[in-house]
């Protein structure tokens, strides 16, 4: 395997676990609230809606504009800067990682979230809602060749179609190829949310240093790709 498909699944891998990882950790956070999962809020809106059920009903709705928000101004933001020429990808996570880090002081600095929602929680839940549409809007535009990292019901879907396709031996390559691209980032999202789930009994807000420790590291792993391929290209010239 080339260095650069080793870069790319180690990228998709870990925007996987970010996405598993920040979306369970605001469900347990703040009350149910999926952050990164919008079609989770509708079902709960519903729920709550007709029952009612326990809940900040309010939070679900403040997410979804939240969620948009934060698609919209990523896309704004990248299709400025592949317009000027810059890597817009460097950039997308660096966009990314200032959310998730407001996000986590956002957290930190508001009343304890343990018993009923405040304005702080409904402010904390919008910042990891913009951080996640962010996120989706980012794979979407500049990752299109990745695994989505938030649609796991689709990934699901695609995974066992291809894993039946190969164990009753009527599979390709390619389809071998993508069952294992597929693979990978819903395992990844999958152990991103039960740790999540663990970390924040542990650690509160204070969890979310890791996948913005990932973040640095997609940011530096990313610019170093760049470089070397700026360098190749005047080494060519």
């Amino acid at each position: 395997m080339k260095r650069s498909e080793v870069r790319h699944r180690v990228q998709n891998i870990s925007l996987g676990f970010i996405a598993g990882y920040v979306d369970t950790l605001g469900f347990v956070a703040l009350f149910g609230l999926f952050i990164g999962h919008i079609t989770g809020n509708f079902v709960l809106i519903g729920a709550e809606l007709s029952g009612p059920q326990e809940g900040p009903i309010l939070l679900k709705f403040l997410a979804f504009p939240s969620f948009i928000l934060g698609v919209a101004f990523a896309r704004i933001t990248i299709g400025a800067l592949l317009k000027r020429g810059h890597h817009a990808l460097v950039y997308a996570y660096c966009l990314q990682l200032l959310l998730l880090v407001g996000f986590m002081l956002s957290g930190v600095l508001s009343p304890p979230l343990a018993h009923d929602p405040n304005l702080m929680s409904a402010i904390t839940g919008s910042i990891g809602a913009w951080a996640m549409g962010t996120h989706s809007c980012t794979s979407r535009l500049l990752l299109p060749s990745f695994a989505p990292t938030t649609m796991m019901t689709g990934n699901v879907t695609q995974l066992t179609i291809d894993a039946v396709d190969v164990l009753r031996g009527g599979a390709d390559e390619t389809t071998k190829k993508r069952c294992v691209k597929f693979l990978w980032p819903v395992v990844a999202f999958g152990v991103g949310g039960i740790g999540a789930g663990f970390a924040y009994i542990y650690a509160g807000f204070y969890a979310l240093l890791i996948p913005i420790a990932i973040l640095f590291y997609l940011i530096h792993t990313e610019r170093g790709a760049m470089r070397k391929k700026e360098h190749l290209s005047n080494a060519a010239t």
